[in-house]
């Protein structure tokens, strides 16, 4: 009578007791998200800003040659339950695969899952989506454990292999199905990460059987299903290098011009100021209005002027967040040169009307350069 086979799990850990590599994934990602906590993020839900700062994938800045957001993105989350959700998922399937491959294949397939769907939510994101997270990755995780289990359906207890099967058939299509429905899910790193991960793994698979190490085939060349696999995910591959889409806008062009709002702002309030203390000085000094003139042209104007010539000057895609910022403070400095200028000029004709339309103009120019400041060049 011939004895029933050994459940899989057992197999597994009398062939390869430990999973190293899980555990040490696990690890690090644990560690990223506590030193990220250390850094300002939330426990239960970080801001885009902070996850840009600690390398999540953003179209805008991966694309803009900040490409290694592909790789330090698998390690970053966005909350305590993003976070657990995705190690246990990694610690439950983790086990199994990385015993059915082997420690350098199981690296090597969660690498190339994780990346796949990074650049996969390249596509779909449309350059408006700050993602990050290692579902990707965990998907191509589940994707292998697909394989292998299909690859080794003849030589499973039936019940054990609709059981395993299904259960991650189930899992994948189900997160994938509420990927769809509810936003600020990133179904392209799930999809792309699977399908990495379940051409990897038939691509890598070896048999199980009592004849065979864990881990090493016993023939020198792969099946023609092997190669099949393997062929389809290279060419995967390069279909998503190649058509990744050009970036909507630049992060460096972003971050350069959002350092030129700010630097601006800072200016501004100084000119302001300045304003005041001239018509006070004069006031003091009984100045005349030609000297007076003289001075808000020089001291006010002209810096108005380089202003708004450096704001001009600036190159930024209308779709980037800060476009609409720059181009109300390009008319406010436009603005503010102006009714300094008229404002001189009536001064030295001694046009009070004149004078008083610069001073309503300088004021409605304030309120629209208030109104930007309350938009900032933020996502």
């Amino acid at each position: 009578m011939t004895a029933a086979p050994l459940p899989l799990i057992d197999q597994l850990i009398a062939r390869r007791p430990r999973i190293p590599v899980t555990l040490v994934l696990i690890a690090l990602n644990l560690a990223v998200f506590v030193a990220m906590l250390a850094g300002g993020a939330g426990l239960w839900h970080s801001q885009n800003g902070v996850q840009l700062a600690w390398g999540a994938n953003f179209g805008p800045a991966t694309k803009d040659g900040q490409w290694w957001r592909l790789g330090s993105a698998m390690f970053l989350h966005f909350g305590l339950l993003h976070l657990g959700m995705n190690m246990l998922s990694l610690a439950d399937g983790g086990r199994l695969v990385e015993r059915m491959f082997g420690p350098l294949r199981f690296i090597v397939l969660y690498v190339v899952s994780g990346l796949a769907g990074n650049l996969l939510s390249l596509m779909v994101q449309g350059d408006r989506a700050v993602s990050g997270g290692a579902s990707g990755a965990i998907f191509g995780v589940y994707g292998a454990l697909l394989a292998f289990l299909w690859q080794q359906r003849t030589t499973l207890d039936r019940g054990e292999f609709l059981r395993l099967f299904w259960g991650a058939g189930l899992f994948a299509a189900i997160t994938i199905v509420l990927g769809l429905n509810i936003e600020g899910i990133d179904n392209g790193a799930h999809i792309g990460g699977f399908i990495a991960g379940l051409l990897a793994g038939a691509a890598m698979v070896r048999p199980l059987d009592a004849t065979t190490v864990l881990g090493r085939y016993r023939h020198p060349l792969a099946s023609h299903g092997q190669w099949m696999a393997g062929s389809a995910l290279v060419v995967m591959l390069g279909v998503l290098v190649v058509a990744i889409p050009a970036p909507r806008y630049r992060w460096s062009e972003e971050l350069m011009v959002r350092d030129e709002i700010r630097d601006f702002i800072g200016e501004d309030r100084k000119l302001i100021n300045r304003w005041n203390t001239l018509i006070g000085d004069a006031q003091r000094s009984g100045a005349s209005f030609d000297e007076l003139a003289g001075r808000i042209e020089d001291e006010v104007a002209e810096p108005y002027q380089q202003s708004f010539e450096d704001l001009s000057e600036l190159r930024l895609s209308g779709s980037a967040p800060s476009a609409p910022t720059l181009n109300a403070l390009r008319q406010y400095a436009e603005a503010r040169r102006d009714a300094s200028r008229a404002r001189g000029e009536g001064l030295r004709a001694h046009d009070t009307d004149a004078v008083r339309d610069a001073l309503e103009a300088a004021r409605r120019a304030g309120n629209s350069r208030a109104g930007a400041a309350r938009t900032p060049a933020q996502r």
